[in-house]
């Protein structure tokens, strides 16, 4: 029997029972829409995350105060005061392949102007702070070089700290706060950039010379400091940047072979790939999970197709009876099968699109960031592909079944 009137003799029985049909069709579709959304979201998380990271900075290093052990008692991580001023100046001197640096140190207080208030965090560091982090001046100017070394008392706010103090959009360039009763003239107000790496929002901040931050917030006698931040030239310097860097750091502390480091040093990269693999993560499980949906539903195209191999037992030795053969009723009942789960899977893969658009229009992203899922093309054929060979597995012993039925028995089945 020729393949196009086997194709169909197959669809005319589909057509025959469409509400089983269809049904049958519904764990493929719900299979395969799950598949084709997860892969989309996922793709969508991993490109805000890579959209964070960018707006965190470029070709970024971040070295933190490691444990401090007093007494023979670890203290933890951020520690350490033994991490100083002096260690960025050994950095800048030592390591060519760093670009730009800044000191940081952070706290957290209430600043009041006029009748508003707010709580937010106050950050110290250093003039290069924009070059490294790529961050555009809305108001105004960042604090010079001259008021880091004098410890002035001046402050660059986010957006948001300027929004809620002074009205939205205003320019308060001139005017002052205070911060625990100490008056800080503002100099500039900093661009909306979004939210961070780790889901802070970087415009709820202020941003001081890090000696005023030390000197005049934290009391501190201008030498200890939290963390430094480095922008190296090149995405391709940055592992080498880091030895060198903690090669330096280790040689400032004093620090003897096999002791360990009393500081942390990061890499952008190492922070992207460890946020990357915890979301794939739980790509993968939600992904399991939709699999498992697509093979109970090929097996209910195995269930229904037993069912209707038994239903038309009589139609089989029929058809036997006038001359077709066992490998035709096995390509009819096949082919019904990868019918009923490829359409189904194509199906499911315009739903998973929709659903997948769906979800942008109902979360929105910390920070302002856009939410933009994306389906790969691969996604689509593997979802394709696998939606076929569902039916192939799945139908094929019921269609082999069909094939063994003997004409004369079948004649006379009730």
């Amino acid at each position: 029997m020729p393949l196009f009137v086997i194709f169909r003799v197959a669809l005319k029985a589909l057509g025959r029972n469409r509400m089983r049909t269809a049904l049958t069709m519904l764990g493929m579709i719900v299979g395969v829409a799950a598949v084709i959304t997860i892969v989309a979201l996922g793709t969508g998380v991993q490109r805000t995350l890579e959209a964070q990271f960018q707006s965190a900075g470029t070709n970024l290093i971040t070295v933190r105060a490691g444990n401090f052990r007093d007494g023979g008692i670890s203290q933890g991580m951020g520690s350490s005061p033994r991490l100083k001023a002096d260690d960025v100046d050994a950095i800048r001197g030592q390591v060519p392949g760093a670009r730009y640096l800044t000191a940081s140190v952070a706290t957290r207080d209430q600043v009041v102007a006029g009748g508003q208030n707010w709580f937010t965090r106050i950050e110290g560091a250093d003039v290069e702070l924009p070059l490294i982090r790529v961050w555009d001046i809305e108001h105004g100017t960042f604090f010079s070089p001259t008021d880091v070394n004098s410890a002035a008392k001046v402050a660059v706010l986010g957006s948001v700290v300027r929004d809620t103090l002074f009205g939205e959009g205003a320019d308060p360039t001139g005017q002052t706060i205070r911060i625990r009763r100490q008056a800080f003239k503002v100099v500039g107000v900093l661009e909306a950039k979004g939210s961070g790496s780790f889901g802070q929002d970087q415009d709820d901040a202020i941003f001081a010379p890090y000696t005023t931050v030390q000197r005049k917030l934290r009391g501190r006698d201008g030498t200890n400091i939290s963390g430094i931040t480095i922008s190296a030239y090149s995405v391709d310097d940055i592992e080498e940047v880091s030895a060198q860097i903690a090669s330096v750091l280790r040689e400032q502390h004093k620090l003897l072979l096999g002791e360990e480091d009393d500081f942390m040093v990061r890499t952008q990269e190492e922070m992207n790939d460890m946020l990357t693999e915890t979301t794939q993560s739980m790509i993968m499980f939600t992904l399991a999970i939709a699999i498992v949906s697509l093979i109970v539903g090929g097996i209910g195209i195995m269930n229904i197709m037993l069912v209707s191999v038994t239903e038309r037992t009589r139609e089989i030795g029929l058809r036997m009876a006038v001359g077709a053969k066992g490998r035709d009723v096995l390509w009819q009942f096949l082919v019904e099968a990868i019918a009923i789960s490829l359409v189904g899977g194509l199906i499911g893969v315009g739903l998973g699109f929709a659903a997948s658009q769906g979800v942008t229009r109902f979360v929105r992203w910390p920070g302002g960031f856009t939410f933009a899922p994306s389906v790969p093309l691969y996604a689509v054929a593997v979802s394709a592909g696998f939606a076929a060979a569902i039916g192939i597995v799945f139908g094929f012993y019921p269609a082999w079944k069909a094939a063994q039925l003997d004409p004369t028995e079948s004649l006379h089945f009730e």
